[in-house]
């Protein structure tokens, strides 16, 4: 294998490691699915560096990172919530600002523009961090209950201020970009 394509296959890994990591969470083996969502997490930011630094970039690896990335997100934390440590109204409101963000991006692409560049925001770099801080401070809670705190209130109520705040700023951002290009046809 060239070492061009190792982010790619970090990016694999990381895909593949969703279905034990989910697993290992419902058959509550929490040490074993923390370990490999760290070893995930670890990944990503590798793969990252490897494909910046090096310009080891390729159109499969832009694409299927942020997907593997939603995946694995989104996967632990539906897998959180159905095992009760994750309130449902917060993976409600997160998938509801998922699913604005992209049928306002399809809708952009097929009603206004058809090259689409969307950029994530601060804001919604913030939510994310958040997201991921939150499920991590669960899975190593269930892994060593000795690390549980009171955090993790005040974190889901974290994630649910800026998904509200990232979502409406990207609905904004896109309205007011949506009229610039009507304007301008």
């Amino acid at each position: 294998m060239s070492l061009r394509l190792l982010p790619n296959a970090l990016t694999l890994f990381r895909m593949i490691a969703v279905g034990p990591i989910v697993y290992w969470l419902l058959t509550e083996r929490f040490i074993a699915a923390f370990v490999l969502a760290m070893l995930a997490g670890v990944s990503d930011l590798l793969d990252g560096f490897l494909a910046r630094r090096f310009g080891w970039m390729t159109h499969f690896g832009g694409v299927l990172d942020p997907l593997t990335d939603k995946l694995l997100l989104v996967s632990t934390t539906l897998t959180l919530a159905w095992l009760g440590h994750l309130p449902w109204w917060l993976v409600a409101l997160v998938v509801a600002r998922d699913v604005i963000i992209v049928s306002g991006g399809l809708y952009y692409h097929c009603r206004i523009a058809r090259i689409v560049t969307a950029e994530p925001t601060t804001l919604s770099k913030w939510n994310t961090f958040a997201q991921i801080v939150l499920v991590v401070s669960i899975m190593l809670a269930l892994a060593f209950p000795a690390w549980q705190g009171p955090w993790t209130d005040w974190l889901v109520m974290v994630v649910s201020l800026t998904t509200v705040a990232s979502g409406v700023q990207y609905v904004v951002v896109w309205s007011q970009r949506a009229r610039r290009e009507h304007i301008n046809a």
